[in-house]
């Protein structure tokens, strides 16, 4: 497996299809979202929620109490693919970057109750990957 991660790479999202891969994310079921600010990392686990544009953002229209924020869809450069295990289980992630290369956030693929992950997603994911439309 490998982990891409450069802006320059040719096998990643456009910065342009991050509100299709978004609106695709919020019907897929749990994911998890990890933001990583000042050596801190949030995590939201649960379902991706729907959003809507409005005054330059996307913006996240969880359930109350739930996952909601503002997406500057500007920012992000491109989305790279990170396929590599984590603490020795299979692991997926979309990982959103800016024009620096920085990561602004990630969501990994759900997992079942016993630990497996999403089957479905992990068919979607690696189509993606592979043909890089949404």
């Amino acid at each position: 497996m490998t982990n891409i991660s450069s802006v320059g790479a040719s096998h990643s999202l456009r910065g342009e299809q991050a509100e299709a891969l978004l609106r695709t994310l919020s019907t897929w079921g749990n994911t998890t979202t990890i933001v990583v600010q000042g050596g801190c990392v949030f995590e939201f686990k649960g379902a991706f929620p729907v959003g809507s544009i409005a005054q330059g953002f996307y913006n996240l229209n969880g359930s109350n109490p739930g996952f909601h924020g503002h997406i500057r869809l500007q920012s992000i450069a491109c989305i790279s693919f990170q396929d590599k295990p984590h603490r020795g289980r299979e692991s997926y992630a979309f990982v959103f970057r800016d024009s620096h290369d920085a990561i602004i956030f990630k969501v990994f693929l759900g997992r079942q109750r016993d630990g497996q992950l999403i089957a479905h997603q992990v068919v979607e994911f690696k189509r993606i990957q592979s043909t890089l439309v949404i």
